[in-house]
């Protein structure tokens, strides 16, 4: 039996510790990615469709950060401003009211659902 410092098993569960870190973030990216990807996709066919810009205009957004997990931002760049009134209705000008398409809160749901699992999953290294 061998005899090692404190200080080099300190050092090796560090690099343990760091190395599964580093797993546990490029397995979570990967899955965020692919998730975002399909939300997008997604929201883009779930959407309504009067002239189809709105639908066409889903997008994301992804900040990168140096040993952290991306951050993802899915948002309409064509018509960021009716995604409230679409998706909860609205007053109309004349009187009366126009009923709202719930379109994102589904996509919501899923996408919470499936990166939940997807994590889980990261983390007990399946």
């Amino acid at each position: 039996m061998s005899n090692i410092s404190v200080d080099q098993l300190a050092n090796e569960i560090a690099k343990g510790l760091a190395e599964y870190t580093k797993d546990i973030i490029e397995g979570i990216d990967e899955a965020s990615e692919r998730i975002v990807k399909n939300a997008v996709k997604e929201l883009k066919a779930e959407s309504p469709k009067k002239t189809g810009e709105y639908a066409k205009g889903w997008a994301k957004k992804t900040e990168k950060k140096l040993g952290e997990t991306n951050s993802h931002i899915i948002y309409n760049k064509n018509k960021p401003g009716l995604t409230h009134l679409l998706e909860y209705g609205h007053a109309k000008r004349d009187g009366g009211r126009v009923q709202g398409k719930s379109h994102i809160r589904p996509v919501e749901e899923q996408v919470i659902n499936e990166f939940t699992a997807e994590v889980e999953k990261v983390v007990k290294g399946g």
